[in-house]
């Protein structure tokens, strides 16, 4: 069975679109039955420019990215969520989406954990500033995301996932 795991920020435009791209290129090459989604509370309407090149660069086909809300996995017909991961960074104050969605598999809740990262839209240095920024935020979400693939996600109850979750996060 298909683990759904959706990733939010506010304008689903940077950091969630990176971390979908990343999450499912790293399923499919792995063979991890894993899909990734992202959305945001508050979405821009576009995707970072930015975003697309860095995941280009990786070999990531993004033609079907768009920047869409959060509403779209809380209607009927949504995927049934097991995770639910914000990256937005409250370090820097940014107001991280919450999302009350119940679509996980047994009914439940999904599993949901925060890994903050620094806004690579707001990196300093110009052009090659923000690429630089991008492309290590890029390689930052992809450690994570290798670590999520490595958990045995069809064996773990909630609370044991909620607790790999959260130490992956402290990585």
């Amino acid at each position: 069975m298909t683990t759904h795991v959706l990733i939010l920020c506010t304008h689903n435009s940077a950091r969630s679109v990176l971390s979908e791209g990343m999450l499912n290129h790293l399923a499919a090459k792995l063979g991890n039955d894993v899909q990734a989604h992202s959305a945001g509370s508050a979405p821009s309407g576009r995707i970072n420019p930015f975003a697309i090149e860095a995941l280009h660069n990786a070999g990531i086909d993004t033609s079907s990215y768009r920047s869409k809300s959060w509403d779209e996995f809380s209607r009927d017909g949504a995927p049934p969520l097991a995770i639910v991961i914000t990256v937005c960074d409250s370090a820097a104050a940014e107001q991280c989406p919450v999302f009350f969605g119940s679509n996980a598999d047994q009914g439940g809740q999904p599993v949901k954990v925060h890994w903050g990262y620094p806004d690579p839209s707001n990196a300093e240095g110009g052009e090659e500033g923000k690429r630089r920024a991008f492309e290590l935020t890029r390689q930052a979400i992809g450690y994570r995301m290798l670590q999520l693939l490595a958990l045995p996600l069809d064996t773990m109850d909630r609370a044991t996932l909620q607790a790999a979750l959260g130490e992956i996060g402290k990585s």
